[in-house]
């Protein structure tokens, strides 16, 4: 499971800067995206969203001389667009509609399970990694601690029925992403040596899923009912933060990231993601911090910690403080061995000037 940095792009900042994208940023897309929904209808939303950003990202590779209209690239693009972006994110933006946000997040975390479960060349690093797969689902009940206020709420009689069928689309959607995401890790971007590139891939990812969010909210007159007047200043602020940094800052950084860090690891965003939505809302909604989502917090840092146990070599921390306290011991032994070798004397020089040898 360890993985090795070259000596290319894959430096230790770049990777955690990237990490910080998925981490932090998408953290808060939860907080946008329900302010964006004010001035725009889901699917619109989504349309909106993806088309713009797979457009500038499209411009930004043409400028670097990239190969745009490459067929291989975008057929691959546009199966990763779809699993990753329409399916997945069009299912969690249409159930966050009637669903607790807490109930959607728990859903959605459980892809780090199915990324451990469906990467099947990982196998036997992962299900014999033991701080992976104690990590993994220590992070999902985490999860579920950090929402469990508001998981007997959504079981109430009289939303049961709705939030069922929300939560197997969620599970569906939670496949598709991995499916997708191992997709993408194995087969999706060029090879080495290969003249094509990945960021031109991530471009028509997003295209090809903004194009399928149009027509969808096209069939659902969501088109024709958009009135640009009637959105809030807030929606159109809450919208350009999702295009350029949910989209093509930190789902260019997850795209990254799969093709130099191991699947499981770069699936831990599901779980810290909810933890930057909860102090996101503590902070700008006032909303209150009860002592058992602190104690989640905490445990769900303790799983990432845990997943990224051998990835980041975090045993050879103990095992060098180990070292060192064997060696402090030993040589107390020697000195305590010399000490007792030496012929005891009535002034006690001998003795003396042991000590002072030490």
């Amino acid at each position: 499971m360890t993985t090795v940095f070259t000596k290319d792009s894959h430096s230790r900042a770049t990777v955690f800067v990237a990490f910080a994208m998925i981490y932090i940023v998408w953290g808060s897309t939860f907080f946008f995206i329900h302010k964006a929904l004010a001035g725009f209808e889901p699917f619109l939303l989504g349309a909106v969203r993806f088309s713009t950003a797979g457009l500038l990202l499209l411009g930004w590779c043409a400028l670097k001389g990239y190969r745009i209209f490459d067929g291989s690239t975008i057929f691959h693009g546009g199966l990763m667009g779809l699993l990753l972006l329409f399916v997945d994110n069009g299912i969690i933006i249409w159930v966050e509609q009637f669903m607790p946000s807490g109930l959607v997040a728990i859903m959605s975390a459980s892809a780090a399970i199915w990324f451990i479960i469906l990467d099947k060349p990982n196998w036997k690093a992962n299900f014999h990694n033991l701080p992976v797969v104690v990590g993994l689902f220590m992070g999902f009940f985490g999860v579920v601690m950090l929402f469990g206020d508001r998981i007997a709420q959504a079981f109430d009689a009289s939303e049961r029925q709705a939030n069922i069928m929300g939560m197997t689309l969620l599970l569906l959607g939670a496949l598709a992403w991995t499916v997708g995401s191992l997709y993408s890790k194995y087969f999706g971007n060029p090879k080495s040596g290969e003249k094509r590139n990945s960021m031109v891939s991530t471009a028509w990812q997003m295209l090809i899923a903004g194009i399928a969010f149009t027509i969808t909210a096209a069939a659902r007159g969501e088109v024709a009912n958009f009135q640009p007047a009637s959105v809030p200043p807030s929606a159109w602020w809450a919208i350009t933060y999702l295009i350029f940094m949910g989209s093509i800052v930190a789902y260019s950084s997850y795209i990254w990231l799969l093709q130099v860090r191991p699947a499981t690891e770069v699936s831990t965003h599901t779980y810290v993601n909810p933890i930057v939505a909860v102090l996101l809302g503590a902070w700008f909604a006032h909303e209150a911090v009860t002592t058992s989502q602190v104690i989640a917090l905490t445990v769900i840092l303790a799983s990432v910690l845990l997943i990224n146990w051998e990835a980041y070599n975090l045993a050879s921390l103990f095992t060098k403080r180990s070292k060192r306290f064997t060696h402090l011991r030993e040589k107390a032994n020697i000195r305590a061995t010399i000490r007792a070798s030496i012929p005891a004397r009535s002034d006690g020089k001998a003795r003396d000037t042991a000590k002072d040898e030490f």
